[in-house]
């Protein structure tokens, strides 16, 4: 008899981070796993730190496709993953996200017929600009398994006319990473001693997005407005650099403000650390707004919407968008919250509810995941 096998498709880390407890869970159930990393964001040293961090094994295969426009990096990740699959055989395919790794792992995936399961689907931001969106839309639709984090997104697949038999809510897999490695990252990291700052005394800054830094007045509101309402609290701000933003910080020749104080990409532990730790946190990821969500540290969000509603409704995120004055009023509302809200997106458990819904219980398998039968008007909960 032989195991279930599970592949993995991931291109950013961001899904490294929401993918592990779900790898891990499938080694707890004996279910053989195989990782196939895109190479998406290709910092080779960063990956490898993640995935020692999340005590995970290298990935089996890594593309290594790198930076170009959206379709040759579409494409050339399709055309790789497809041969591995082939090989493969896996009984199922995860993805999650939003990525172009995520769009080019469901489209092989459904191409050779093999079940795909969508970790994190049903989130929408209504802003068909955002290259995101429009991969979150046809993943969505063309996967067999969606596991949306709340209520609310399932509501939104199935007002889509996405068959309730394809969904189930489990909650978010950041939840259960968060809850894994925050007191480890607590232990283990050093960065608050290496910046030599103190818990609550500082902000944090995320800024990458292509429609906030490619866009030199929008980049630089944004640097002034984070900068003034840090100034009013006397806090510094910590500001790790992603590469894109880098270059454009270079390119429009913008000043950073004396109270912003950038350092290079972290890994896991030393970011989730600041993110446990800060006063409040800016940012433009959708990824952040979870993860301070779950921590209890006050959001705000510079961007004019969000595909994460629920963190608003809970609490614990404004949306401010790129103004000053508006960035400052965010600040000055959020500031005063730190931790009054219940998480909305579960228990820490979502990796084994995913695992549960597809028929993959603690014993060996060798059949492929289950048809499952609506219950609750389809949309399960656990």
């Amino acid at each position: 008899m032989t195991n279930a096998t599970a592949a993995f498709v991931l291109g950013t880390r961001p899904e490294i981070i929401k993918l592990a407890p779900v790898i891990k869970a499938c080694d707890r159930r004996d279910i053989s796993t195989i990782v196939i990393h895109t190479g998406q964001h290709y910092s080779e040293s960063l990956d490898t730190v993640f995935f020692r961090q999340l005590d995970l094994d290298p990935p089996a295969v890594n593309l290594g496709v790198g930076s170009g426009s959206h379709g040759e990096q579409t494409g050339e990740m399709v055309i790789g993953i497809e041969q591995h699959l082939k090989d493969a055989d896996p009984d199922v395919l995860f993805v999650q996200g939003d990525t172009n790794s995520t769009l080019a792992g469901a489209l092989a995936g459904s191409k050779l017929d093999i079940e795909v399961a969508h970790i994190e689907a049903g989130l929408r931001s209504y802003d068909r600009d955002m290259p995101e969106e429009r991969n979150r839309i046809i993943i969505d639709h063309a996967v067999d398994h969606l596991y949306p984090p709340t209520e609310e997104a399932a509501n939104l697949l199935e007002d889509e006319g996405i068959s309730a038999n394809r969904i189930t809510v489990t909650g978010n897999t950041i939840v259960d990473a968060v809850m894994a490695y925050d007191k480890t990252a607590a232990s283990v990291s050093t960065i608050l001693t290496d910046l030599d700052i103190s818990p609550g005394e500082f902000d944090l800054l995320t800024a990458h997005r292509a429609e906030n830094v490619d866009d030199r007045d929008r980049f630089g509101n944004i640097l002034f407005g984070v900068a003034a309402a840090a100034t009013r609290c006397e806090n510094d701000v910590i500001y790790p650099v992603h590469p894109r933003a880098k270059d454009r910080l270079a390119e429009f020749d913008l000043s950073v403000p004396d109270c912003i104080r950038t350092v290079e990409p972290l890994d896991f532990f030393d970011f989730l650390r600041l993110e446990s730790t800060a006063s409040l946190v800016f940012t433009d990821s959708g990824g952040v707004q979870e993860e301070t969500c779950v921590l209890g540290t006050p959001c705000v969000t510079l961007r004019n919407g969000t595909e994460r509603p629920e963190t608003v409704f809970a609490g614990a995120n404004c949306i401010v968008g790129h103004r000053p004055d508006d960035i400052v009023a965010g600040a000055r509302q959020m500031r005063s919250k730190a931790g009054e809200w219940d998480p909305p997106f579960g228990d820490g458990n979502a990796s084994e509810y995913i695992l549960d819904d597809l028929g993959f219980d603690e014993s060996r398998r060798t059949s492929k995941p289950k048809e499952r039968a609506a219950s609750n008007g389809g949309v399960k909960k656990p």
